[in-house]
């Protein structure tokens, strides 16, 4: 249809921007077995990696025989701690500030670490000689449990830092010790806590868990001895940072290095930080001058990169007898293993764990956290959450529910008297955030009436009666849950890694047909950035979104920026992009008034293009506009419509959501069924209503995973119990229950667009909510907290122990 005859809604459709269930441009190559991921990158030469580990969890290495493995057809090189100390890179920097080995340096702290490098004209070859590596260790005292860890005769895991007892993040009070991080009033906290008419106390534990993405990590290092360049091709969730770390640990120039994320099988946080096989494929890359390949198994993933949650959170809450909460006091001891290596922002050694107040007005609280070593693998991602904020969701989920139990109220009556009001936004939390926006009320009541919560309640308790009859062996378990998410990080002023304030980034070419390229340095791991951010970008200049090419993940095309996790992309780059578009809008108006032969103000833009005001026959297209920008001389005006934003927020997002899980519980055999779980999600303006959908779908279903039966489990002696995909549970369609998705919308006030972030919300959502609804089946027999994850042995047991086995 011509542009004179369409309508702004049929322009505004023919856009295909916010708002649109735009098909996912990125699925035609994926769905066709097109994608290009690290393992498919082939180079001239290229030479294989191997690691040999550690089979104890703390040993002392007395020595590393590598002489028969040199023997092995096609091995180039077998590298160890002794070959990397003359270049200082025995050990590198860990993204909390702390130090770890690259290669084991003297002694192993865990299951699994990487003691030996073997480097091969193939895999196989490299797999055989890792055989005939000959190591003796010397085994060590092992602790796997954080609360040993301190106790005054427990083994020095650390050897290095014996006798320092100041750490990154200040004073270290045992051999084991790594931090102490306190946020509130703990005085204040404390008297409230003696004068309160209820306090309910308990010991909640978010057991460890894994992200296990569809793609191991793995790398390409290839340094040109003849340019002196290194390009790194790899599983990396935040490209140019890496590139940054790769220059301090190997002291090569930063513009030497280039570094590419391919297509990546998802992230989920596991591909943040810096792992031993980056290091040493670019070790063996610049020794041997060929390209080196490292890929880890299945085995490999899960023993040895970064894990995530294992928090003991000691928590109590206070009340007034009519339910209104007046203090929250929690402690928590998390278990970082073998090194300090969490991926949190350098000024928060816990992540946003003070978002624990969750979505309710509490006016006094206190959270301290101690990081603890012990022997087991470091990491502490935040697996599909934004830092930490799924275990402090968990917690005030997991309060809220016992305090109603100790009431003896029903705990969506407790949510809803004790939510931050919609009047009160921006809303200041006692732990030191400013929560920018939310309608907790509004979400809450339309999920309660959506399920119908009170049929429920209803049949519930019949169903109860019925078990007690002897009627039935089934019962039924509601879970409630409501949280609010910190995402976006962030502003520089508060979040930092490694130095690198957390700002994101965004340019712009528009082509001369009309087209346009832009380059972001965020990385897609399967959000749909190619589709989502196209869209932004064709609201906000008026060109379509399948003219639009978005381009990540190469550090020599894309701006700088610190990559995608913690639900930041919308948030932080997609504000970059919307920014970004604002400039060339300003630029195009100017092009516009020009060749309409009026003033700039005389012209305003309507959908795709811009018309003078008052006469809205004449106007010019966006695709007019960039032609002219390069073909016709406007005075005072540099020819070419290109811009770059770099976006520092002035604050992080808040999006919120209720959820609400229906299961069935058969107490003799442990047997559980999902008969309902739905889900509203506030994520402010929503971009592409079919992505989100997606979304909560795939994070719903980690969220199952964990609350449900996923964990990674160490025997007394740091065995790794759950190192297969036998062991730890990864759902199929057959367990996936089913989503019923819906929706509030609370702008973001001052996101250039409104949005909020989605990509983190279900799964920081969903695993209370499962939790609870194990819970509440079990509620009326005086069960106030078991530890996920709740898979059957777990839920017969409970159910065992309650004695309903009769």
């Amino acid at each position: 249809m011509n542009d004179q005859v369409m309508s702004p809604e049929q322009r505004a459709a023919n856009l295909k921007g916010m708002g649109c269930a735009r098909k996912r441009v990125e699925d035609v190559r994926f769905t066709q077995g097109k994608g290009r991921y690290v393992d498919d990158i082939k180079l001239d030469g290229m030479l294989f990696g191997d690691f040999v580990r550690s089979p104890y969890a703390h040993a002392r290495v007395v020595s590393v025989d590598t002489s028969e493995a040199m023997k092995v057809p096609g091995v180039v090189a077998v590298l160890t701690a002794q070959d990397l100390a003359p270049l200082g890179l025995h050990w590198m920097p860990t993204l909390a500030g702390d130090r770890q080995m690259v290669l084991a340096d003297g002694k192993v702290l865990f299951q699994g670490q990487e003691v030996a490098f073997v480097v091969a004209s193939d895999r196989y070859a490299a797999a055989d000689a890792v055989e005939k590596v000959v190591v003796e260790y010397e085994e060590l005292p092992v602790v796997v449990d954080p609360f040993k860890a301190l106790e005054p005769d427990a083994p020095v895991l650390r050897e290095d830092l014996e006798g320092k007892m100041t750490g990154a993040h200040g004073p270290r009070r045992h051999h084991n010790h790594i931090f102490t991080w306190e946020q509130g009033d703990k005085d204040a906290t404390e008297a409230v806590l003696a004068g309160a008419d209820v306090v309910a106390e308990e010991m909640v534990y978010y057991h460890r868990t894994h992200p296990s993405p569809l793609e191991t990590c793995g790398c390409v290092a290839a340094m040109d001895k003849v340019t002196g360049k290194l390009t790194l091709y790899g599983t990396f969730q935040a490209p140019h940072a890496i590139r940054t770390v790769v220059s301090l640990i190997s002291g090569l120039a930063e513009h030497n290095i280039r570094v590419i994320s391919p297509d990546i099988g998802g992230g989920f946080g596991n591909k943040v930080g810096a792992y031993s096989g980056y290091v040493c494929s670019v070790v063996a890359s610049i020794v041997t001058g060929k390209p080196v390949k490292w890929v880890e198994d299945r085995m490999e993933n899960l023993m040895s990169t970064a894990f995530a949650r294992d928090y003991w959170m000691h928590g109590k809450i206070a009340a007034t007898k009519e339910g209104k909460i007046t203090g929250l006091w929690c402690h928590t001891t998390a278990d970082h293993g073998g090194f300090d290596a969490c991926a949190d922002p350098t000024k928060f050694p816990a992540g946003f764990m003070n978002i624990c107040t969750g979505s309710y007005d509490i006016p006094t609280a206190y959270l301290a956290v101690d990081g603890v070593y012990t022997n087991k693998a470091p990491g502490g991602v935040a697996y599909r959450c934004s830092f930490r904020v799924t275990e402090a969701a968990y917690f005030i989920e997991r309060m809220i529910e016992v305090l109603a139990i100790k009431l003896g109220m029903d705990a969506a009556e407790l949510r809803r008297i004790n939510f931050i009001r919609k009047d009160q936004f921006p809303y200041q939390s006692a732990l030191g955030w400013e929560y920018d926006s939310g309608d907790y009320h509004t979400a809450w009541e339309k999920a309660l009436n959506a399920v119908g919560y009170d049929a429920l309640r209803k049949e519930q308790a019949q169903r109860l009666e019925d078990f007690k009859a002897g009627k039935t062996r089934k019962l039924i378990g509601i879970g409630l849950t409501h949280f609010t998410e910190i995402v976006g990080a962030g502003p520089v002023k508060n979040c930092d890694i490694l130095g690198l304030g957390m700002f994101d980034s965004c340019e712009i070419r528009i082509h001369p047909t009309g087209s346009a390229i832009a380059r972001l340095g965020t990385i897609s791991q399967g959000q749909g950035h190619a589709t989502t951010f196209a869209q932004i970008l064709a609201s906000e200049i008026g060109i379509p979104a399948d003219n639009i090419t978005v381009e990540e993940g190469d550090t020599d095309t894309a701006p700088y920026g610190l990559g995608t996790y913690g639900s930041r992309s919308t948030p932080v780059a997609g504000a970059a992009t919307a920014m970004a578009g604002r400039k060339i809008r300003a630029k195009a108006q100017m092009i516009a008034a020009w060749l309409l032969e009026v003033h700039d103000d005389d012209v305003e833009f309507d959908v795709d293009r811009f018309v003078v005001k008052g006469a809205p026959e004449r106007f010019k297209t966006m695709k007019e506009i960039a032609f002219a920008a390069y073909n016709q001389a406007i005075p005072g005006l540099e020819p070419g419509l290109e811009a770059v934003s770099y976006y520092d927020p002035p604050n992080m997002t808040y999006p919120f959501g209720a959820y609400i899980c229906v299961m069935e519980i058969d107490v003799d055999t442990g047997v559980h069924e999902v008969r309902q779980f739905y889900a509203l999600d506030d994520c402010g303006t929503r971009i592409n209503p079919m992505v989100i959908e997606g979304q909560i779908h795939g994070g719903a279903t980690e969220g199952y995973a964990i609350a449900m039966g996923q964990e990674i489990a160490y025997d007394d002696m740091g065995n790794h119990k759950s190192a297969t995909l036998m062991d730890f549970f990864i759902p199929t369609s057959w367990e996936t229950p089913t989503y019923q998705t819906d929706f509030t919308v609370t702008p973001s006030p001052h996101h250039p667009i409104g949005a909020k972030g989605v990509g983190e919300s279900p799964n920081v959502g969903s695993v209370p909510c499962f939790s609870n609804a194990v819970h509440d089946a079990f509620r009326p027999f005086g069960l106030t907290q078991s530890h996920m994850p709740h898979d059957q042995w777990r839920i017969w047991k409970i159910a065992n122990d309650l004695g309903l086995h009769g």
